[in-house]
């Protein structure tokens, strides 16, 4: 079978595609070792086939090409939902269910009962489940949002993505903010390692020892973290850290990303910047901690430390803690920041406006 070397590249890059099924893979390889002059006994062999199968194949690939080698679609039974079905589908699943039906959120079967109930039409789950999948509807997950109704909301965005994307020579940049109440919780039975049925496995049921408070500090320019956990959250123990945090970078003027909570506003942390004026504060707007690159870190720090952990005191989990920070630092990296305040604004009015259009639309 003599093919051109164009031909042959077309067969391997399909015989080597993870966008084809096994068998379409293997039909094109039996034209590839035949075109190589392999013989038709011995390619049976090497494909786990019949002799008849590799005649079939060259056969194919000889009458259509590479279309012959597709799989033949297989007749079936006639579609009987008509397309005004399919858009009422669609259209209730973006919506919120009625009120009068009691249900937070569809499922597949609560629409599918809905329509044949309310409105006449009989389909099955197994068809609204199809349709889901066919325009990637989720409406079984849900998350949350916080729009910001920060009258600066604009200008505190330029004012931290500015010091993200364009610090001040020589100036520290630092994201400080604390996450409380990090639970040092312990299962009431040993954690079976992930030898065990292949996954790791803890009870569901825990004791809870007591909770601590990390105070942070992220340099945005180097990704080293300073952390310290505190028994409470309070401006006392937030100046003391802050005046430890600031410590390494004597001479230079730092910059510190703050969220708007009261313990970063009192009278006594105002007396002492008020004494330390190479120490700026810039506060992000109202509900928009998510712009403290520290949150990033937080997020981190709970998935890969805190999340699965166990802890049988308050001290194990403290020295958890600070046993993850040090290893962070060991390699400390910082973020990459890319999207500038315009972009972040642009996105913010999207989401408002869509808003708008989604409450206006379950309303009616």
């Amino acid at each position: 079978m003599d093919l051109s070397s164009e031909q042959m590249n077309d067969l391997r890059e399909l015989a080597g595609s993870r966008h084809v099924s096994a068998d379409v893979a293997l039909r094109a390889r039996i034209v590839l070792w035949s075109a190589e002059g392999r013989r038709r006994k011995d390619i049976a062999e090497l494909a786990g086939v019949v002799p008849v199968t590799v005649d079939r194949c060259k056969a194919r690939y000889a009458a259509c090409g590479l279309a012959g080698l597709e799989e033949k679609r297989r007749g079936g039974p006639r579609d009987q939902v008509p397309p005004q079905t399919r858009g009422r589908v669609i259209a209730l699943t973006k919506m919120s269910p009625p009120a009068a039906s009691g249900l937070s959120h569809w499922s597949t079967r609560t629409l599918a009962d809905h329509l044949k109930r309310r409105e006449g039409i009989s389909v099955s789950w197994h068809y609204v489940a199809r349709i889901w999948r066919e325009e990637n509807l989720k409406p079984h997950r849900s998350g949350t949002f916080k729009i910001s109704k920060d009258p600066a909301f604009a200008d505190k965005v330029a004012d931290v993505i500015g010091l993200y994307l364009a610090p001040p020579g020589g100036a520290v940049v630092l994201s400080i903010d604390e996450k409380t109440q990090i639970q040092a919780l312990d299962r009431t039975q040993p954690v079976l390692p992930v030898t065990f049925a292949a996954t790791e496995k803890r009870t569901h049921d825990y004791i809870r020892h007591g909770t601590t408070n990390l105070f942070a500090a992220l340099n945005v320019t180097t990704g080293e973290v300073l952390g310290e956990c505190r028994p409470n959250r309070n401006a006392k123990n937030f100046l003391t850290f802050l005046k430890k945090a600031v410590t390494p970078h004597a001479g230079k003027d730092i910059h510190v990303v703050l969220d708007n909570l009261s313990t970063h506003t009192t009278p006594e942390v105002k007396a002492w910047l008020w004494n330390n004026p190479h120490v700026h504060f810039h506060f992000t707007p109202v509900g928009s901690s998510w712009l403290n690159q520290v949150e990033i870190w937080f997020g981190i720090l709970t998935r890969q430390s805190i999340r699965r952990g166990t802890f049988s005191s308050v001290n194990v989990l403290i020295k958890q803690i600070r046993d993850y920070i040090n290893s962070w630092n060991e390699n400390a990296k910082p973020f990459t920041w890319t999207a500038t305040a315009g972009e972040v604004l642009t996105k913010v009015r999207l989401v408002q406006t869509n808003m708008k259009k989604l409450v206006r639309n379950n309303s009616k």
